[in-house]
């Protein structure tokens, strides 16, 4: 890496409680093998500890493979690393006073062959707080498609949900996970990303076969 390289954490931290969708259960996080315990297994003066985590997909900043809306789609283990890493990205930033709706007039004439799409809208200000949960941002289905058109290989977003989850279809999830589009929500620190400066963005999850989602620590790489 170049000594002028710099990497910028857009991830939020997953800890013991954490609420990331409501309605679903927040992470455990304990020891299994606390240090006290392992100095009875180890000897004098070692300690290690394992820590234990319980939790459901959706925690945290995670991405969506093809498997978490259709069975026979691609699951984590079968995501090309190009799919997840190294790849160019194309910042949108949203104004705040736009409002909810991100059409498809954001992405039309932009180059997003290829290449990961990340939405900055600043609702990450509201993350663990109530207001994170309501009436967020979204992409239409229109937007999706006009995506999917311009053959992007990611779409990341800064808020609750990528669509409107008001509509039980869920479109942008449909349209996107179907031409094997990868999604990346709750993403944070999208403000860091300098205007107008090339970038490569990075999203790797563990590799679990029969897996849909799974928490990701994304980053940008900057110049």
């Amino acid at each position: 890496m170049s000594t002028s390289t710099r990497l910028i954490d857009l991830s939020h931290a997953v800890e013991d409680g954490l609420v990331t969708y409501k309605g679903l259960p927040a992470p455990i996080i304990c020891d299994y093998l606390s240090r006290e315990a392992s100095r009875k297994v180890y000897a004098e003066g070692t300690e290690f500890h394992i820590g234990k985590i319980e939790m459901v997909a959706n925690t945290g900043t995670y991405i969506d493979s093809p498997f978490h809306r259709f069975a026979d789609g691609k699951d984590l283990a079968d995501l090309n690393l190009e799919q997840v890493a190294h790849l160019n990205g194309v910042l949108v930033r949203i104004p705040p006073e736009h409002g909810r709706v991100i059409d498809a007039e954001w992405f039309s004439g932009l180059d997003v062959r290829g290449k990961a799409v990340l939405i900055h809208t600043g609702w990450a200000r509201h993350w663990k707080t109530d207001p994170y949960f309501e009436g967020h941002p979204f992409l239409t289905e229109r937007a999706a498609e006009t995506l999917k058109a311009g053959g992007a290989t990611l779409v990341g977003i800064d808020t609750y949900n990528i669509d409107d989850i008001t509509d039980g279809r869920r479109p942008v999830h449909t349209v996107l996970l179907g031409a094997d589009i990868l999604i990346v929500e709750h993403m944070c620190n999208l403000e860091a990303i300098p205007d107008g400066q090339p970038f490569r963005f990075y999203a790797v999850p563990v590799k679990v076969k029969a897996f849909g989602t799974f928490p990701v620590r994304a980053f940008a790489s900057v110049e």
